[in-house]
């Protein structure tokens, strides 16, 4: 059921986008353009490995700047924000709470506490566009290959900052930084009309970092944390483009 939501839409995005550029521009003379552009998205991504131990599924917003020269090749740079509401290590505040799982404020009443996913992704990226099933030439199937460094922790909000027990530096002791090497394989369509009104791209995400925890002293369990860790994220990634070029050649222009 799943791969039938993801993969429907996707086909029928596609399809429409291309069937509605042809009608609009039959008479193109078809040109290989330099786009250099900025790239806003959103992904909901599963974890995987270890990752999957400590969070549950994540949302994530990219910004990315790349380049597409006139050999279709594709690089530049791209930065995510990860977010989430399910915490699995739900229990790092054991040690200071009640048995009911409360935080007693400074004020002797329960305190207000939330923990959520937080993390980004930055990373470098290379890859090549296959013109096919595409209305021009600088649309069609895409591939690239990443490489930056993934980081995430629990973040732990106290309503009004009353529990002296996670104030400040204390809160660093329960929040399992979490930081190394990530690599990625990004796959999908990318659309680019010859009017230049709508432009997006829609594929699969693929992470695997391997990363360790950065805190000098878990709290809870009154130990330094030296394991080595495999993160891994899949998800499925839909995104506007924002191309900069000033105007396209003449030969691009349609009569």
């Amino acid at each position: 059921m799943m791969k039938k939501l993801v993969v429907y839409p996707f086909i029928c995005l596609v399809f429409f986008a291309s069937v509605f550029d042809a009608l609009a521009q039959k008479n193109s003379k078809d040109s290989v353009v330099f786009i250099p552009m900025i790239q806003i998205s959103y992904s909901y991504q599963l974890p995987g490995a270890d990752l999957a131990k400590r969070f549950g599924d994540n949302s994530n917003i990219g910004l990315s700047f790349l380049i597409k020269n006139k050999n279709n090749w594709i690089y530049g740079l791209e930065g995510d924000f990860i977010f989430g509401t399910e915490i699995k290590e739900n229990q790092v505040l054991k040690n200071i709470s009640t048995k009911d799982g409360n935080l007693i404020s400074a004020n002797g009443q329960l305190a207000e506490l939330e923990m959520f996913e937080r993390g980004y992704l930055t990373q470098i990226k290379g890859g090549r566009l296959f013109s096919l099933l595409a209305p021009n030439k600088n649309s069609g199937f895409y591939f690239t290959l990443g490489l930056g460094m993934l980081q995430h922790k629990i973040r732990i909000e106290n309503t009004g900052n009353t529990a002296p027990q996670i104030a400040s530096d204390y809160k660093k002791g329960y929040d399992r930084l979490t930081n190394g090497v990530a690599i990625s394989e990004s796959f999908g369509y990318s659309f680019f009309s010859n009017n230049r009104r709508v432009n997006f791209y829609m594929g699969f995400d693929f992470y695997q970092a391997f990363t360790k925890n950065r805190r000098s002293f878990n709290y809870d369990s009154m130990a330094k944390d030296d394991s080595r860790r495999k993160d891994i994220l899949n998800g499925f990634r839909i995104g506007w483009v924002i191309p900069l070029y000033e105007k396209l050649p003449n030969e691009f222009y349609y009569r």
